[in-house]
């Protein structure tokens, strides 16, 4: 068997027309352009490249794209007095904070500053209380990329047993939440969970997301399961720097249906839910029909 690739560069440029074709509607009937505020601070490189990222794609689809760029020695009461002027502006549906901040700033703190309505990261305690009591939220971007994958996939996710292989609150719990939603038989696993190999083998679906470079070997995986590998690592092997994902790919595409690569997978999923969150909050924020499709 050799498994099905699920092409998430692909279904993110989908996604994206999806989104771009809304935001055209939503201006040309009601004269509303959703916009994101994204804020940075300090100069990781890699955060760096991400934001440019966000901002080039934010204008591609219509939106409006607010960036923010403050020094690394901001301190936390002016980015909280920044977030508290992002919250207030109404030309603002869509508020996110690059992580990981400085160290001298609290990030529970200041992710909870964000209004939860504008929150399209899926962070704040609020929407992941809503999320976990079954309730209209907003979602993490990398897990709803994983669901609308696996629904593209499969159909009804109705009564398959799921592994999610993390337990982080930016994709493990929300993930675990997005499927025990879809009505699967969900158990969370970690690096720690006895047996590992077993657990994972008995699941139909895998969603890898440990931070541990190809962890997962095609014999943890049962014939004909879909893997979803969330993973981006890098490591160096044969004098070059490489990017692989939290499982053996080559070896899991031999046992199972279907297969997320790395790169072009889940990573381009992460930044067209962003888009796709901002446009949902602002139908909310307007009263308007939510964009179908596009949300958990």
């Amino acid at each position: 068997m050799v498994a099905q690739v699920i092409d998430g560069k692909a279904f993110a440029a989908k996604l994206r027309a999806q989104v771009a074709e809304q935001v055209a509607t939503l201006k040309e009937a009601h004269g509303i352009i959703p916009g994101l505020a994204v804020v940075l601070v300090g100069e990781d490189p890699a955060s760096q490249v991400y934001v440019r990222s966000k901002g080039k794609q934010t204008v591609e689809v219509g939106m409006n794209s607010y960036e923010h760029k403050l020094d690394a020695s901001t301190s936390e009461e002016d980015l909280l007095a920044l977030i508290d002027r992002l919250n207030n502006d109404p030309e603002v549906h869509g508020i996110l904070v690059q992580l990981p901040l400085p160290k001298h700033l609290n990030e529970d703190l200041v992710i909870n500053a964000i209004d939860p309505a504008k929150d399209v990261d899926g962070f704040h305690i609020s929407n992941v209380g809503l999320l976990g009591t079954g309730q209209k939220s907003m979602v993490p971007c990398t897990p709803l990329g994983c669901l609308m994958m696996l629904r593209d996939h499969h159909g009804s996710l109705s009564g398959m047993d799921a592994v999610v292989i993390g337990r982080s609150n930016i994709v493990g719990k929300p993930m675990a939440q997005l499927l025990l939603g879809d009505s699967c038989t969900v158990t969370i696993a970690h690096s720690r969970t006895k047996n590992l190999a077993e657990v994972v083998r008995r699941a139909d679906i895998v969603v890898a997301a440990v931070g541990r470079p190809e962890m997962v070997p095609g014999d943890w995986i049962k014939p004909g399961a879909t893997v979803i590998d969330v993973g981006i690592n890098r490591i160096e092997r044969d004098g070059k720097t490489k990017l692989v994902g939290d499982v053996h790919y080559d070896s899991c595409a031999e046992v199972a249906g279907a297969i997320t690569p790395v790169p072009g997978g889940v990573g381009p999923m992460t930044i067209a839910c962003l888009l796709a969150n901002t446009l949902t909050a602002c139908t909310r924020a307007n009263n308007l029909p939510e964009p179908k499709g596009l949300t958990a």
